[in-house]
């Protein structure tokens, strides 16, 4: 018998036929800007001043601009459940303990714990945070992705088939579900960049088995480095970071994914993989890496990292898509919400600091400390700005992650790690406390034609 002519498909391949397709997709794809104005369109849930449109209510985190009732712009402020992100930071800091366990049973449950509370829910995650047997062989192992988002996003929706009762929406099942993926996203981004490296890079292969007396900050440390060792300074503001990403409102782009994709009833698993989806993006969960490839960049550009007019010289550029990626933004500058000042930016300044003194890295963090001084007043100058803008979150992160010698390709992964807390306190408010799927309205502005039949086409 004669076999048929067959040819392997080139997934990656775009053929001329189409580059074609796109360009029809695009040339029907483009709606004219003024056609928003006229409908009173909040293009991404925003006013023109910024200000995003209500849609829903919250009891698990606020963020408030700092702009007063006159939108004078002020100090930014961020509250977990009520309680001012920087009395939680010098609660814990101060008494010596690790935070981000603290603040995912502060997220899920609205109260802080007593001391026997929390070491209960410590012990907890630590017994969460096994992964079926021959997970790792059959899963991670198979088919690296060079994006561990996508390994991660591909390992939760594979524990799915794990869960004999995946699709219970009960909220002690949904809780559950929540805690064993809290407890297991340190392993799954780790374990995922491990086999990416040994597969793609030829790096030596080793798996270390989580630590059930540690912390998260201090397990994550302990899975990705050879010899697991880590110093006091370096666990204590990787906790640090954990905690200022766990939660920043139901506005945020991958917590209303997660709003969205749970209202229809769906599993935690999907919910969980969708928010993952939407953090991926590099204008929410991959801005930092956008940061440190400016700084590599800027430090290329600026022969003396102390000029201020230099330094300025180059910010102009950036501006002005002469520099870097040519895209005309000053990675790290700015937020949606906040104006003159993003709360955790300033709390994690002062520690930045200190972990780069320990690293001998001082004079890279003053470059940082002058551009963050520095780039309000470039963007006002060639900008108009309807509210200040200042340093965020991200702004410091990824250095704080190049320090601690994390590989780019964890950047994400570790703020999935975090926000996951988040994403289940939203989960769960949404299921308990909704009923109505969430289904915003889009206006169609095409014109109407008459059907044309295929001979006359």
């Amino acid at each position: 018998m004669e076999m048929a002519n067959t040819s392997k498909i080139n997934f990656s391949e775009i053929t001329p036929e189409i580059y074609k397709m796109a360009e029809a997709c695009e040339r029907n794809s483009r709606i004219d800007p003024e056609l928003f104005r006229t409908y009173d369109v909040k293009r991404g849930l925003r006013d023109l001043d910024g200000r995003g449109v209500l849609t829903g209510l919250t009891e698990i985190s606020e963020v408030q601009s700092g702009r007063d009732g006159k939108g004078n712009p002020g100090p930014g402020e961020l509250f977990y459940r009520g309680y001012r992100i920087d009395d939680l930071v010098n609660g814990f800091v101060g008494e010596g303990r690790f935070g981000y366990e603290e603040t995912v049973y502060l997220l899920l449950f609205g109260e802080l714990p007593d001391g026997e509370q929390l070491q209960g829910f410590r012990e907890l995650l630590a017994k969460y945070r096994t992964l079926p047997t021959s997970f790792v062989r059959d899963i991670i192992m198979k088919a690296p992705s060079r994006d561990m988002m996508n390994t991660l996003a591909r390992s939760v929706l594979t524990l799915y088939s794990y869960d004999t009762n995946a699709d219970d929406t009960s909220t002690a099942n949904v809780l559950r579900q929540c805690l064993q993926l809290i407890a297991l996203f340190p392993l799954l981004s780790v374990y995922g960049y491990q086999a990416y490296s040994h597969y793609h890079d030829g790096n030596s292969l080793f798996i270390h088995s989580p630590v059930p007396e540690l912390s998260t900050a201090e397990n994550i440390l302990h899975l990705l480095r050879p010899d697991s060792a880590y110093t006091e300074l370096e666990a204590r503001i990787l906790d640090l970071a954990l905690v200022l990403h766990a939660e920043h409102g139901g506005g945020n782009n991958s917590s209303f994914t997660v709003h969205v994709v749970s209202s229809s009833g769906t599993d935690t698993y999907s919910a969980m993989a969708a928010g993952l989806g939407s953090l991926k993006g590099p204008k929410h969960g991959g801005a930092n890496i956008k940061v440190v490839q400016m700084f590599e960049d800027m430090k290329r550009q600026v022969e003396d990292w102390k000029d201020e007019d230099e330094v300025k010289d180059y910010l102009g550029r950036l501006l002005r898509g002469e520099a870097f990626d040519r895209s005309g933004l000053v990675y790290g500058i700015g937020h949606a919400v906040y104006s003159l000042s993003d709360p955790r930016a300033k709390i994690f300044r002062y520690f930045v600091e200190k972990l780069s003194e320990e690293k001998g890295m001082r004079e890279e963090y003053e470059l940082y400390s002058l551009v963050e001084r520095l780039a309000p007043e470039v963007i006002a100058e060639k900008r108009r700005i309807y509210k200040g803008v200042s340093a965020n979150i991200d702004f410091y992160s990824g250095f704080v992650y190049r320090m601690l010698g994390l590989p780019m390709e964890l950047y994400t992964p570790i703020f999935a790690v975090s926000r996951i807390a988040g994403w289940s306190a939203h989960r769960i408010e949404e299921l308990v406390g909704s009923g109505k799927i969430i289904r915003p309205a889009y206006r169609s502005v095409a014109p109407r034609r008459e059907y044309i039949p295929m001979g006359e086409r």
